[in-house]
């Protein structure tokens, strides 16, 4: 049976296939060293897994109002008045199977055939595929040649009559930069001009580096309220990705229109996650804080090492998140062309020396590739020496060119 036009056009999440395929060798008993992963590597705290088990032990286990209960609704509610400043009513807000499945949900109803949605590249991998499902044409702005950071002048340069909504990630997956501020200011008032919606996806926003400060659009006019869609989750900030709680606050109008779509495709996120998540967001940031200053520490040694140890390839110093998107263009070019790609480069790491990375081409920079260092200090290191070991020219001029192909 043929499959429909529609799926032939998404790809697969290349982040979760290196996983995927690092997983593999492990269980082949490989010691494989792990950059791929897009998730904290801390447990979840004691009081959200309590939260649950208590939720569990009360039979809350049925069917909850498809939007979400009203709690956790609330406490969404509470957290954007408490860090931006903004009030949503219960009815403006939908929580749903984890962030990426909310901006499915806005895509979906937002977006008629050929609608145009800006992305800043580089860019989280779902972004243009999820544009693309529901229609929409993804239309990518280069950012490398300011600092990966996005500007007005880049928004105007790509905007077009048929342009619906531009999306905003800072700090970005995968360079970790942030914005500026007065660029945020900038494009939010030509989005009101122009009648566009800022979609902000701050699911890194507690993850900040060097005493910076989270700064999204709603912080800038409250009425911009009325030309956004907020969309989070707790996965990162409380290192709960297998919980699939996501949120997502913005006009009734298009709260409703989501929820409708979600009520005839998932129903309500599973019901005593979302215990989880309310305890989550009525608990305090103690967790968090100490997660992010540990994600300092690799961060800082992991700059420091490229720095010395491995100055063929240039990684971007990240605000925030948890990746190092690095440069390895003069690593390709020193192959003799060998690998002449993101993607011939990070099988060459996981074929030769068990490393997993994952390819900048994913996220629209072939010259690049991305780490996580979402993982413990010794696999850093021990990664990165590997990664040395792969990066010297007599190595790379070794490589067997028919695994690659």
């Amino acid at each position: 049976m043929k499959l429909s036009c529609r799926a032939s056009l998404i790809k697969p999440s290349a982040t979760l296939a290196i996983t995927a395929k690092a997983k593999k060798l492990k269980s082949e008993g490989k010691d494989v060293v792990g950059f791929g992963a897009g998730e904290p590597d801390f447990d979840t705290p004691s009081y959200i897994k309590d939260a649950v088990k208590d939720a569990l032990d009360k039979g809350l286990t049925k069917y909850t109002p498809v939007s979400g209960i009203d709690e956790l609704k609330s406490a969404v509610s509470d957290k954007f008045l408490t860090d931006y400043g903004v009030h949503y009513e219960n009815n403006e807000i939908l929580v749903s199977c984890g962030g990426k499945h909310s901006l499915y949900n806005l895509f979906m109803v937002l977006l008629d055939e050929g609608d145009e949605v800006i992305i800043p590249s580089p860019y989280w991998v779902s972004y243009t595929e999820i544009v693309k499902l529901a229609g929409g044409v993804p239309v990518l702005v280069d950012t490398s040649s300011n600092d990966f950071k996005f500007n007005l002048d880049m928004l105007k340069e790509s905007y077009s009559p048929r342009t619906k909504a531009v999306i905003i990630n800072s700090p970005s997956n995968p360079t970790g930069v942030m914005m500026n501020d007065k660029d945020l200011i900038d494009i939010a008032m030509f989005a009101v001009e122009k009648d566009l919606l800022i979609v902000t996806d701050d699911i890194y926003e507690k993850i900040i580096f060097d005493d910076k400060k989270f700064f999204n659009v709603l912080m800038v006019d409250k009425s911009l309220k009325e030309n956004t869609v907020a969309v989070n989750a707790v996965s990162k900030t409380y290192s709960m990705t297998g919980f699939r709680i996501g949120y997502a606050a913005g006009k009734k109008e298009i709260i409703s229109a989501m929820n409708n779509l979600q009520s005839q495709s998932t129903s309500n996120p599973t019901s005593f996650a979302q215990y989880g998540a309310l305890a989550a967001l009525r608990g305090n940031l103690d967790f968090t804080v100490k997660m992010k200053e540990e994600f300092e520490k690799r961060r800082n040694y992991m700059l420091e090492f490229f720095a010395t140890e491995i100055k063929s390839i240039n990684p971007v110093k990240p605000d925030g998140a948890f990746y190092i998107f690095a440069d390895v263009s003069a690593v390709l070019k020193s192959s003799s062309g060998a690998i002449d790609s993101s993607a011939k480069f990070c099988s060459y790491l996981l074929d030769s020396y068990l490393v997993a990375a994952v390819p900048g081409i994913e996220f629209g920079n072939d010259n690049f590739i991305r780490l996580s260092f979402a993982t413990s200090f010794d696999v850093i290191k021990e990664g990165l020496r590997r990664i040395k070991e792969a990066s010297k020219p007599e190595n790379l001029n070794k490589i067997n060119l028919n695994k690659l192909k």
